[in-house]
Protein backbone atom coordinates (compact mmCIF):
# COMPACT_ATOMS: atom_id res chain seq x y z
CA UNK A 1 0.00 0.00 0.00
CA UNK A 2 1.48 3.38 -0.99
CA UNK A 3 2.02 6.02 1.71
CA UNK A 4 -0.34 8.97 1.97
CA UNK A 5 2.04 11.22 0.02
CA UNK A 6 2.00 8.79 -2.90
CA UNK A 7 -1.78 8.68 -2.80
CA UNK A 8 -1.86 12.47 -2.95
CA UNK A 9 0.24 12.21 -6.10
CA UNK A 10 -2.12 9.64 -7.62
CA UNK A 11 -5.18 11.72 -6.76
CA UNK A 12 -3.83 15.10 -7.81
CA UNK A 13 -7.20 16.50 -8.70
CA UNK A 14 -8.53 15.95 -5.19
CA UNK A 15 -5.56 17.08 -3.11
CA UNK A 16 -3.13 19.02 -5.33
CA UNK A 17 -3.27 20.99 -8.61
CA UNK A 18 -2.85 18.67 -11.58
CA UNK A 19 0.68 18.60 -12.96
CA UNK A 20 0.20 15.99 -15.69
CA UNK A 21 -0.36 17.74 -19.02
CA UNK A 22 -2.97 16.22 -21.36
CA UNK A 23 -1.84 14.65 -24.62
CA UNK A 24 -2.41 16.34 -27.96
CA UNK A 25 -2.89 14.75 -31.37
CA UNK A 26 -0.70 16.47 -33.98
CA UNK A 27 -2.65 18.62 -36.43
CA UNK A 28 -1.35 16.69 -39.43
CA UNK A 29 -2.54 13.42 -37.88
CA UNK A 30 -6.01 14.87 -37.25
CA UNK A 31 -6.22 15.71 -40.93
CA UNK A 32 -4.71 12.51 -42.30
CA UNK A 33 -6.14 9.77 -40.04
CA UNK A 34 -9.61 8.57 -40.98
CA UNK A 35 -11.49 7.81 -37.77
CA UNK A 36 -14.82 5.99 -37.54
CA UNK A 37 -17.03 6.83 -34.54
CA UNK A 38 -19.54 4.09 -33.71
CA UNK A 39 -22.31 4.54 -31.13
CA UNK A 40 -25.93 3.44 -30.90
CA UNK A 41 -27.15 7.05 -30.73
CA UNK A 42 -24.35 8.62 -32.77
CA UNK A 43 -26.81 9.88 -35.41
CA UNK A 44 -29.55 10.99 -33.00
CA UNK A 45 -30.75 14.52 -33.67
CA UNK A 46 -31.40 15.25 -30.00
CA UNK A 47 -35.15 15.59 -30.47
CA UNK A 48 -37.74 13.70 -28.45
CA UNK A 49 -37.00 11.17 -25.73
CA UNK A 50 -34.45 8.47 -26.51
CA UNK A 51 -35.05 5.01 -25.04
CA UNK A 52 -31.50 4.97 -23.64
CA UNK A 53 -32.09 8.07 -21.53
CA UNK A 54 -28.89 9.95 -20.75
CA UNK A 55 -26.85 7.48 -22.82
CA UNK A 56 -28.26 9.08 -25.96
CA UNK A 57 -27.19 12.56 -24.82
CA UNK A 58 -23.78 11.09 -24.01
CA UNK A 59 -23.33 9.73 -27.53
CA UNK A 60 -24.35 13.05 -29.07
CA UNK A 61 -21.91 14.89 -26.78
CA UNK A 62 -19.10 12.53 -27.82
CA UNK A 63 -19.92 13.11 -31.49
CA UNK A 64 -19.72 16.85 -30.93
CA UNK A 65 -16.50 16.57 -28.91
CA UNK A 66 -14.73 14.47 -31.54
CA UNK A 67 -15.91 16.86 -34.24
CA UNK A 68 -14.64 19.85 -32.24
CA UNK A 69 -11.22 18.21 -32.03
CA UNK A 70 -10.97 18.61 -35.81
CA UNK A 71 -10.73 14.91 -36.59
CA UNK A 72 -11.29 13.42 -40.03
CA UNK A 73 -14.46 11.74 -38.80
CA UNK A 74 -16.97 9.23 -40.16
CA UNK A 75 -20.02 8.58 -37.95
CA UNK A 76 -22.27 5.52 -37.84
CA UNK A 77 -24.64 3.78 -35.44
CA UNK A 78 -24.12 0.09 -36.29
CA UNK A 79 -21.47 -2.50 -37.04
CA UNK A 80 -22.53 -3.27 -40.61
CA UNK A 81 -19.88 -1.27 -42.43
CA UNK A 82 -17.11 -3.11 -40.53
CA UNK A 83 -18.06 -6.34 -42.32
CA UNK A 84 -17.04 -4.68 -45.58
CA UNK A 85 -13.63 -3.53 -44.26
CA UNK A 86 -14.21 0.24 -44.54
CA UNK A 87 -11.52 2.62 -45.71
CA UNK A 88 -10.67 3.97 -42.25
CA UNK A 89 -7.55 3.92 -40.09
CA UNK A 90 -9.05 3.76 -36.61
CA UNK A 91 -12.36 2.98 -34.89
CA UNK A 92 -13.66 4.78 -31.78
CA UNK A 93 -16.40 2.39 -30.57
CA UNK A 94 -19.04 3.11 -27.94
CA UNK A 95 -21.45 0.50 -29.30
CA UNK A 96 -21.19 -1.93 -26.40
CA UNK A 97 -24.63 -3.40 -25.72
CA UNK A 98 -25.80 -3.92 -29.29
CA UNK A 99 -28.84 -6.08 -28.59
CA UNK A 100 -27.34 -9.57 -28.57
CA UNK A 101 -25.35 -11.72 -26.18
CA UNK A 102 -21.62 -10.87 -25.95
CA UNK A 103 -22.01 -8.03 -28.43
CA UNK A 104 -19.20 -6.17 -26.65
CA UNK A 105 -16.68 -8.42 -28.39
CA UNK A 106 -17.98 -7.95 -31.93
CA UNK A 107 -16.45 -4.58 -32.76
CA UNK A 108 -12.88 -5.48 -31.74
CA UNK A 109 -13.26 -8.83 -33.53
CA UNK A 110 -14.39 -7.13 -36.75
CA UNK A 111 -11.57 -4.60 -36.44
CA UNK A 112 -9.05 -7.42 -36.04
CA UNK A 113 -10.56 -9.15 -39.08
CA UNK A 114 -10.22 -5.95 -41.12
CA UNK A 115 -6.78 -5.11 -39.65
CA UNK A 116 -8.05 -1.74 -38.40
CA UNK A 117 -6.78 -0.22 -35.15
CA UNK A 118 -9.40 0.57 -32.52
CA UNK A 119 -9.89 2.17 -29.11
CA UNK A 120 -10.24 -0.08 -26.08
CA UNK A 121 -8.86 -3.55 -25.55
CA UNK A 122 -8.54 -6.82 -27.46
CA UNK A 123 -11.59 -9.08 -27.91
CA UNK A 124 -10.39 -11.65 -25.37
CA UNK A 125 -9.65 -8.95 -22.78
CA UNK A 126 -13.07 -7.37 -23.38
CA UNK A 127 -14.57 -10.79 -22.79
CA UNK A 128 -12.70 -11.16 -19.50
CA UNK A 129 -13.84 -7.76 -18.30
CA UNK A 130 -17.44 -8.09 -19.43
CA UNK A 131 -17.90 -11.52 -17.84
CA UNK A 132 -18.42 -10.60 -14.18
CA UNK A 133 -17.76 -14.17 -13.02
CA UNK A 134 -14.38 -14.35 -14.78
CA UNK A 135 -13.48 -10.83 -13.63
CA UNK A 136 -14.13 -11.87 -10.02
CA UNK A 137 -11.95 -14.96 -10.50
CA UNK A 138 -9.17 -12.70 -11.75
CA UNK A 139 -9.79 -10.53 -8.70
CA UNK A 140 -9.41 -13.48 -6.31
CA UNK A 141 -6.16 -14.48 -8.03
CA UNK A 142 -4.87 -10.92 -7.52
CA UNK A 143 -5.58 -11.09 -3.78
CA UNK A 144 -8.29 -8.43 -3.88
CA UNK A 145 -11.41 -8.97 -1.75
CA UNK A 146 -14.72 -9.57 -3.51
CA UNK A 147 -18.04 -10.92 -2.28
CA UNK A 148 -18.68 -14.67 -2.74
CA UNK A 149 -20.85 -15.43 -5.75
CA UNK A 150 -22.53 -18.10 -7.84
CA UNK A 151 -22.71 -18.23 -11.64
CA UNK A 152 -25.66 -19.81 -13.43
CA UNK A 153 -25.11 -20.36 -17.14
CA UNK A 154 -28.03 -20.90 -19.49
CA UNK A 155 -28.37 -24.53 -20.49
CA UNK A 156 -27.01 -25.81 -17.16
CA UNK A 157 -29.40 -26.98 -14.39
CA UNK A 158 -29.73 -24.35 -11.65
CA UNK A 159 -28.13 -25.75 -8.50
CA UNK A 160 -29.14 -23.48 -5.63
CA UNK A 161 -26.73 -25.25 -3.29
CA UNK A 162 -24.06 -23.05 -4.92
CA UNK A 163 -25.62 -19.91 -3.44
CA UNK A 164 -23.32 -18.06 -1.01
CA UNK A 165 -24.87 -17.52 2.44
CA UNK A 166 -26.84 -14.27 2.67
CA UNK A 167 -30.02 -12.68 3.96
CA UNK A 168 -30.47 -10.84 0.68
CA UNK A 169 -29.04 -11.57 -2.75
CA UNK A 170 -28.50 -9.48 -5.88
CA UNK A 171 -29.21 -11.24 -9.16
CA UNK A 172 -28.22 -9.73 -12.50
CA UNK A 173 -27.11 -10.63 -16.01
CA UNK A 174 -23.50 -11.74 -15.90
CA UNK A 175 -22.66 -9.43 -18.83
CA UNK A 176 -24.86 -6.45 -17.96
CA UNK A 177 -23.85 -2.81 -17.67
CA UNK A 178 -25.45 0.09 -15.79
CA UNK A 179 -27.34 -2.43 -13.61
CA UNK A 180 -29.46 -3.51 -16.57
CA UNK A 181 -31.67 -6.42 -15.51
CA UNK A 182 -30.69 -6.25 -11.81
CA UNK A 183 -33.00 -7.89 -9.24
CA UNK A 184 -32.87 -8.86 -5.58
CA UNK A 185 -34.35 -11.66 -3.48
CA UNK A 186 -34.48 -12.65 0.16
CA UNK A 187 -35.03 -16.40 -0.19
CA UNK A 188 -33.97 -19.27 -2.43
CA UNK A 189 -37.31 -19.36 -4.22
CA UNK A 190 -36.95 -15.68 -5.11
CA UNK A 191 -33.41 -16.28 -6.34
CA UNK A 192 -34.56 -19.16 -8.57
CA UNK A 193 -37.31 -16.99 -10.06
CA UNK A 194 -34.91 -14.10 -10.64
CA UNK A 195 -32.34 -16.38 -12.30
CA UNK A 196 -35.08 -17.70 -14.59
CA UNK A 197 -36.05 -14.12 -15.48
CA UNK A 198 -32.44 -13.32 -16.37
CA UNK A 199 -32.33 -16.46 -18.54
CA UNK A 200 -35.42 -15.03 -20.24
CA UNK A 201 -33.32 -12.02 -21.21
CA UNK A 202 -30.96 -14.46 -23.01
CA UNK A 203 -28.22 -13.91 -20.45
CA UNK A 204 -26.35 -15.93 -17.86
CA UNK A 205 -27.01 -14.93 -14.25
CA UNK A 206 -24.60 -14.05 -11.45
CA UNK A 207 -25.77 -14.02 -7.83
CA UNK A 208 -23.98 -12.50 -4.84
CA UNK A 209 -24.91 -11.16 -1.40
CA UNK A 210 -26.18 -7.59 -1.24
CA UNK A 211 -23.56 -5.38 0.39
CA UNK A 212 -24.53 -2.28 2.34
CA UNK A 213 -22.52 0.76 1.32
CA UNK A 214 -21.77 2.98 -1.65
CA UNK A 215 -20.01 2.39 -4.95
CA UNK A 216 -16.53 3.90 -5.34
CA UNK A 217 -15.47 4.39 -8.95
CA UNK A 218 -11.77 4.31 -9.83
CA UNK A 219 -11.28 5.73 -13.35
CA UNK A 220 -8.08 4.71 -15.13
CA UNK A 221 -6.63 5.95 -18.41
CA UNK A 222 -3.44 4.94 -20.17
CA UNK A 223 -0.61 7.40 -20.82
CA UNK A 224 2.03 4.85 -21.69
CA UNK A 225 1.25 3.24 -18.32
CA UNK A 226 -2.10 3.30 -16.52
CA UNK A 227 -2.90 6.46 -14.55
CA UNK A 228 -5.50 6.61 -11.77
CA UNK A 229 -7.70 9.69 -12.02
CA UNK A 230 -9.48 11.13 -8.97
CA UNK A 231 -11.92 8.63 -7.50
CA UNK A 232 -15.66 9.31 -7.27
CA UNK A 233 -18.34 7.96 -4.95
CA UNK A 234 -22.01 7.33 -5.69
CA UNK A 235 -22.97 8.13 -2.12
CA UNK A 236 -26.32 6.64 -1.21
CA UNK A 237 -28.75 8.21 1.25
CA UNK A 238 -29.89 4.65 1.98
CA UNK A 239 -26.97 2.16 1.99
CA UNK A 240 -29.46 -0.69 1.52
CA UNK A 241 -30.93 0.78 -1.69
CA UNK A 242 -30.41 -1.25 -4.87
CA UNK A 243 -29.50 1.11 -7.71
CA UNK A 244 -31.40 0.37 -10.90
CA UNK A 245 -30.80 0.76 -14.60
CA UNK A 246 -33.57 3.36 -14.76
CA UNK A 247 -31.82 5.46 -12.12
CA UNK A 248 -28.41 5.20 -13.79
CA UNK A 249 -29.88 6.27 -17.13
CA UNK A 250 -31.89 9.13 -15.57
CA UNK A 251 -35.13 7.54 -16.75
CA UNK A 252 -36.56 8.12 -13.26
CA UNK A 253 -35.82 10.73 -10.60
CA UNK A 254 -32.97 9.56 -8.39
CA UNK A 255 -31.79 12.89 -6.99
CA UNK A 256 -32.92 12.07 -3.44
CA UNK A 257 -31.33 8.60 -3.47
CA UNK A 258 -27.66 9.19 -4.28
CA UNK A 259 -25.18 11.75 -5.49
CA UNK A 260 -21.91 11.56 -7.43
CA UNK A 261 -19.18 13.20 -5.34
CA UNK A 262 -15.37 13.28 -5.10
CA UNK A 263 -14.10 10.54 -2.80
CA UNK A 264 -11.75 12.13 -0.29
CA UNK A 265 -10.97 9.48 2.33
CA UNK A 266 -7.21 9.22 1.82
CA UNK A 267 -6.84 5.96 3.74
CA UNK A 268 -9.48 4.04 1.81
CA UNK A 269 -8.33 5.68 -1.43
CA UNK A 270 -4.81 4.35 -0.84
CA UNK A 271 -6.15 0.81 -0.51
CA UNK A 272 -8.35 1.19 -3.59
CA UNK A 273 -5.41 2.49 -5.63
CA UNK A 274 -3.33 -0.53 -4.61
CA UNK A 275 -6.16 -2.96 -5.38
CA UNK A 276 -6.69 -1.32 -8.77
CA UNK A 277 -3.00 -1.65 -9.67
CA UNK A 278 -3.16 -5.36 -8.85
CA UNK A 279 -6.28 -5.82 -10.96
CA UNK A 280 -5.27 -3.98 -14.11
CA UNK A 281 -2.38 -6.35 -14.87
CA UNK A 282 -4.80 -8.87 -16.41
CA UNK A 283 -6.34 -6.22 -18.71
CA UNK A 284 -3.33 -4.47 -20.20
CA UNK A 285 -3.12 -3.05 -22.73
CA UNK A 286 -6.38 -1.13 -22.41
CA UNK A 287 -7.02 2.52 -23.17
CA UNK A 288 -9.42 3.35 -20.37
CA UNK A 289 -11.55 1.57 -17.81
CA UNK A 290 -13.46 2.00 -14.58
CA UNK A 291 -12.76 -0.27 -11.62
CA UNK A 292 -15.72 -0.40 -9.26
CA UNK A 293 -15.74 -1.25 -5.55
CA UNK A 294 -18.43 -1.43 -2.88
CA UNK A 295 -17.28 0.38 0.26
CA UNK A 296 -18.92 0.50 3.65
CA UNK A 297 -17.64 3.78 5.05
CA UNK A 298 -18.81 2.88 8.57
CA UNK A 299 -16.85 -0.38 8.78
CA UNK A 300 -14.13 0.26 6.17
CA UNK A 301 -15.00 -2.97 4.33
CA UNK A 302 -14.05 -2.99 0.64
CA UNK A 303 -15.25 -5.43 -2.02
CA UNK A 304 -14.46 -5.42 -5.74
CA UNK A 305 -17.63 -5.36 -7.85
CA UNK A 306 -16.62 -5.25 -11.51
CA UNK A 307 -14.46 -3.66 -14.17
CA UNK A 308 -15.85 -1.73 -17.12
CA UNK A 309 -13.55 -1.29 -20.10
CA UNK A 310 -14.78 1.13 -22.79
CA UNK A 311 -17.08 2.58 -20.13
CA UNK A 312 -19.06 5.83 -20.02
CA UNK A 313 -17.01 8.94 -20.87
CA UNK A 314 -19.87 11.44 -20.63
CA UNK A 315 -18.89 14.77 -19.08
CA UNK A 316 -21.61 14.35 -16.43
CA UNK A 317 -20.45 10.94 -15.24
CA UNK A 318 -17.38 9.56 -13.46
CA UNK A 319 -14.69 10.18 -16.08
CA UNK A 320 -15.88 13.65 -17.01
CA UNK A 321 -16.03 14.84 -13.41
CA UNK A 322 -12.76 13.14 -12.50
CA UNK A 323 -11.06 14.97 -15.40
CA UNK A 324 -12.21 18.32 -13.98
CA UNK A 325 -10.75 17.39 -10.59
CA UNK A 326 -7.55 16.45 -12.40
CA UNK A 327 -7.39 19.90 -13.99
CA UNK A 328 -8.47 18.87 -17.49
CA UNK A 329 -11.45 19.78 -19.63
CA UNK A 330 -13.66 17.01 -21.00
CA UNK A 331 -12.26 17.65 -24.47
CA UNK A 332 -8.70 17.27 -23.16
CA UNK A 333 -9.65 13.98 -21.51
CA UNK A 334 -11.05 12.55 -24.75
CA UNK A 335 -8.08 13.76 -26.81
CA UNK A 336 -5.63 12.26 -24.29
CA UNK A 337 -7.33 8.84 -24.34
CA UNK A 338 -7.48 8.87 -28.14
CA UNK A 339 -3.91 10.17 -28.57
CA UNK A 340 -2.40 7.44 -26.41
CA UNK A 341 -4.36 4.75 -28.25
CA UNK A 342 -3.20 6.12 -31.59
CA UNK A 343 0.36 6.05 -30.26
CA UNK A 344 -0.02 2.50 -28.95
CA UNK A 345 -1.33 1.39 -32.33
CA UNK A 346 1.56 3.02 -34.19
CA UNK A 347 -0.54 5.69 -35.93
CA UNK A 348 1.25 8.67 -34.34
CA UNK A 349 4.66 9.05 -32.76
Amino acid sequence: MPPYRAVKSILKGQFLPATVPPLVIPAEAKEALRILFLAKNALWDGQGSAEDGNHARYHVEMRETLTALGLNLTINDNFDMLFDKPDVDFVFPLLNRAGFFNSEMLCPLLCERANIAYLGASPIVRGLGDDKHLAKRSCVAAGVPTAPWAIFRRGVPVDLSALPPAERWVIKPNNSSASWGVRDASDAKGVAEAVDEVFGLDHDAIVEPFLDGSDIEVPVITMGDPVVLPMMIFRQSDPAHLRTYQEKRDLVDRTQKYSLDPFEDAGIAATLAEYTRRLWADYRPFDYGRFEFRVNEDTGEIHFLEVNLNCNLWSQKVFGRAAVLFGWSHEQLIETILADSLRRNGLIA
